[in-house]
């Protein structure tokens, strides 16, 4: 069965359409299960933080209602409820006691945008130049990992995006993040928007933002690593464009991880088959 466990919705500000609309497309290319995790609201009026990339709290109800729309349009569909979150301590509570409480959301996914550094937060695509500010990420990440919160860590090697090099620098980098992954069984995941975005120049020649090939390599001889291939769509036409990434996933041998468990917190739809190969 196939399985896309992150896309988005209009709400975001930066995506198109509506939950229906991902649901049509899924079903249309054959997915038996779709993950829906727009960019997560913050609880805290008025704190504007990456709000130009997210949700407003006021759309909370209205992607409920939308997700419970797409469930009855499409009830051959396995329709999960989720959120991508940025993680940060002051957070937790809304996180675990709001949405995965009371609203039931199904799971929920860290996708760290932006990082604490020098006593702010820089954003991870463009800031993170030197030394200081990527294992400022790395241990940012493993904090976000040891939270117990995520289902899975979207596009962990987002750092490649703007720090060009893989270099002592970076695989320290990602030692860290994969050693976190490892120690708390928290499936990372293949990204597949990095493809579909332009190439980067670098001293190195041109390659994609992300996914980095290296740190995928790098994560092949961590025994508890597993992984998961997403489309992160933004549009409907994406929901299930997966394929390049699972061949990078099967070039290194990665093991899949094993997601059907989120099913079991939602009504109304069929049960959810287990990953191949495990």
């Amino acid at each position: 069965m196939r399985q896309d466990y992150h896309t988005h919705t209009y709400r975001c500000k930066h995506a198109d359409a509506d939950v229906v609309d991902y649901a049509a497309v899924a079903v249309q290319k054959g997915l038996g299960v779709l993950g829906v995790t727009d960019h997560t609201p913050l609880p805290f009026l008025p704190d504007t933080r990456w709000s130009m990339i997210r949700m407003d709290l006021s759309e909370l109800d209205s992607y409920d209602q939308a997700v419970e729309k797409a469930r009855v349009t499409y009830p051959e569909l396995t329709i999960l409820k989720g959120m991508e979150c940025e993680y940060s301590p002051e957070y937790s509570s809304f996180y675990r006691e709001e949405l995965l409480g009371k609203r039931k959301f199904d799971y929920l996914i860290a996708g760290n945008h932006f990082v604490p550094y020098n006593g702010s937060w820089v954003g991870v695509h463009s800031y993170l130049k030197s030394k200081e500010a990527l294992l400022a990420y790395a241990d940012h990440m493993v904090e976000t990992i040891a939270s117990g919160l995520f289902a899975f860590i979207a596009h962990p090697d987002l750092f490649g995006n703007s720090y060009e090099f893989w270099d002592e620098h970076a695989i320290e980098c990602a030692k860290r993040i994969l050693e976190a992954a490892a120690a708390y069984k928290v499936p990372l995941e293949v990204n597949a928007y990095g493809l579909r975005k332009p190439m980067l120049k670098t001293t190195a020649g041109l390659r994609p933002p992300y996914p980095l090939s290296p740190f995928w390599e790098l994560a092949a001889g961590y025994k508890g690593i597993t992984v998961v291939a997403n489309s992160d769509a933004h549009q409907p036409k994406d929901v299930g464009e997966t394929a390049a990434v699972e061949r990078l996933i099967d070039q290194y041998g990665l093991r899949r991880a094993d997601l059907s468990s989120l099913a079991n917190r939602t009504h109304h739809r069929a049960p959810v088959a287990r990953c191949a190969g495990e």
